[in-house]
């Protein structure tokens, strides 16, 4: 994972130099509207970022914020990050009670100096100062002041004054000095829709921002929240001097700065990858020979030291030791690939299952994540180089459907990822199952996952087979007294086809009322999560990915059962996708239950929650209907 500056670390990193007097006093807060829906209100947030040189810039912080139960208790972070190239001149918090009182006042040697542990790395040289305080009463308040001098300036600290969700401001600010002649882009989203003035070029202050509830199924946080960033033209990253006033020369600056020289690979391996693609006749052949070899070869581990966290390490250290982190790791692919004359493009991307796009519109150090791209025409071919499970090509739920900054010997271009479309987003159920008149059942269900539902990256097969069983019964939990008997699994990664083949009985599925035998026939892919209802919705619906289920159910009834009553087909139109179930008498006797959902993927209005909300109370309901048969005898 990339060293970047997280919103929520720039944030701590946010500094300021006008100290405003501030009312410390919680009892103080008047003005409801800023309670409302809070856990936590920042009464200021002064930030001052001095740019002094290229590669030198001072960030001021002064910040208060008043916390009033536990959920808000994060907002009081208190701590400064530093490493080689940091220096904290500046760290002191003073703590308050409801009444602002002074409890007690911390200086830099009262806060804890640990390594900057972030549960991915084995190694990194980032070090942490950080108050351990933890009050038992609420409301409390925690003053924080930093003065921290940087000596790069790759990573200048965003501007987001609404710092999330249940967070109300009363004041915020931020103002960038620009001491050199280096020009300083900046960007401004969102500011229209809040209360925040520009006092000058690089100066805002935003007050009295009310605190926003977060919605199910919104575009995420900083698609309408306020925020302003901004990048040198000329910066430094750690004693690497680099241009960028464009997509274009970022991309360039990286590929001559950070991954130039670094692919260098063992005479012996470029022998032994060269011989292993002898006999592929085209690039795909050669790209997924490397790719396995990559895989059986390799594993994903973080080290993060110096300008680690862009700069792979050399290629034939990850071949020594064989391991990498998703930099290295895609390095280290390109240089095999390279060997055997298969093109490919390092490239930079946001990674993790919620969309995160790069600005087209802005360059500047973005992403978290490294992945490997092979050109295949007039598209690209993704490879996610850290895991040992996906196919080749295979994306899923993780870099899929996003812009992403591919880095050419010509510069920087944005590129959009593989987008699974929802029909590709298949999970195919089929069952047979043998429903006996105590309403017991025997079932062997076959379940087919392809797409951003494809379950062959999760390591299934690899549980322990009690972990196994548990998660079969979690899955099917409307099922009582549920047995899983047997499973196996089939993982085509060629197809991108994972095949569950599962034996389960339950003692107690049906009930029984006189001589009726009540039964839902949608055991094994029953819809019970309703979205929440919102009496005045305010953000946009968003579903980031459709999908296609498709389940077909075959029941043979026990001898002393025979049909007395059964639901009527359905099929349910909306913008948002189908639904149609029906179950059929078979002349054998049997019954066959089918059901097809699709969710199409889109941006709607707000105003049409409602009616998608309303589309899955029906469709809960309808997978939930009861079938009625009859009893023929009371002694069986």
């Amino acid at each position: 994972m990339f060293k970047t500056i997280f919103i929520g670390l720039a944030l701590l990193c946010l500094p300021t130099s006008v100290f405003a007097q501030t009312d410390l006093s919680a009892s103080t807060i008047t003005t409801a509207i800023l309670k409302q829906d809070s856990n936590a209100l920042v009464k200021n947030n002064d930030v001052q970022i001095h740019i002094l040189d290229y590669n030198r810039m001072l960030v001021k912080t002064h910040r208060t914020v008043t916390i009033f139960n536990e959920s808000g208790d994060y907002k009081g972070y208190t701590y400064e990050s530093y490493d080689g190239t940091t220096k904290i001149k500046v760290l002191e918090a003073t703590v308050y009670n409801a009444l602002g009182e002074k409890i007690k006042r911390y200086k830099e040697k009262d806060f804890k100096d640990v390594a900057r542990a972030d549960g991915i790395s084995i190694y990194n040289d980032d070090r942490i100062k950080y108050l351990d305080y933890a009050s038992a009463k609420y409301p409390y308040t925690i003053e924080f002041v930093s003065e921290v001098e940087h000596k790069m300036t790759a990573f200048i600290p965003r501007w987001s004054p609404l710092e999330g969700h249940y967070t109300s401001v009363l004041s915020s600010s931020y103002q960038i000095i620009n001491d050199t002649n280096i020009p300083l882009s900046l960007k401004e989203s969102h500011l229209e829709d809040y209360n925040i003035t520009k006092k000058g070029e690089f100066h805002y202050v935003a007050e009295n921002l009310t605190a926003i509830k977060p919605e199910a199924y919104s575009p995420e946080f900083f698609s309408y929240a306020p925020y302003v960033k901004a990048a040198l033209q000329t910066f430094d990253m750690k004693g690497v001097k680099g241009v960028n006033t464009s997509w274009t020369d970022f991309g360039k600056w990286m590929h001559e700065s950070l991954l130039v020289n670094t692919r260098e690979l063992p005479e012996s391996v470029k022998n032994e990858i060269k011989a292993l693609t002898a006999n592929a006749t085209t690039n795909i052949e050669k790209a997924k020979i490397v790719y396995n070899y990559l895989q059986e070869k390799t594993r994903y581990v973080s080290v993060q030291i110096g300008i680690g966290g862009w700069k792979p390490m050399q290629a034939s250290e990850v071949d020594r030791l064989s391991y990498g982190d998703c930099k290295g790791l895609s390095n280290y692919t390109k240089a095999l690939l390279d060997v055997v004359g298969v093109p490919s493009y390092y490239a930079v991307i946001y990674g993790d299952r919620d969309i995160r796009n790069f600005d087209k519109t802005f360059s500047s150090t973005e992403g978290n994540h490294a992945v490997l791209t092979i050109p295949n025409g007039d598209d690209y071919i993704w490879l996610e180089c850290t895991s040992q499970k996906n196919p080749f090509g295979y994306i899923g739920n993780f870099t899929d459907d996003r812009d992403a900054l591919i880095i050419t010997p010509e510069g920087g271009k944005i590129v959009h990822t593989t987008t699974y479309e929802a029909a590709q987003n298949l999970l195919k159920t089929s069952a047979n199952i043998q429903l006996k008149a105590a309403g017991s059942f025997n079932a062997t269900v076959n379940i087919k996952s392809y797409g951003t539902q494809y379950r062959g990256t999760k390591g299934i097969e690899e549980e322990l087979e009690k972990d196994q069983k548990l998660r079969y019964k979690n899955m099917w939990d409307n099922v009582n007294e549920l047995t899983v008997e047997r499973f196996e699994y089939t993982n085509n990664k060629d197809l991108v086809e994972f095949t569950e083949q599962v034996t389960v009985s339950a003692t107690s599925y049906a009930s029984k009322t006189g001589n009726r035998l009540l039964f839902v026939p949608n055991i094994f892919n029953k819809i019970t999560y309703i979205p929440p209802r919102y009496t005045s919705r305010t953000r946009p619906l968003k579903i980031d990915r459709g999908f296609l289920d498709e389940d077909q159910y075959e029941f043979q009834l026990d001898d002393n059962l025979e049909v007395e009553a059964l639901q009527q087909p359905v099929t349910l139109e909306t913008k948002f996708g189908t639904y149609s179930a029906r179950i059929d008498h078979l002349e054998n006797g049997n019954l066959v239950y089918k059901r097809k959902l699709f969710v199409k993927k889109g941006l709607y209005p707000k105003e049409d929650y409602k009616a998608y909300r309303d589309f899955w109370v029906a469709v809960s309901k309808y997978d939930n209907a009861k079938n009625v048969l009859l009893i023929k005898s009371q002694n069986q």
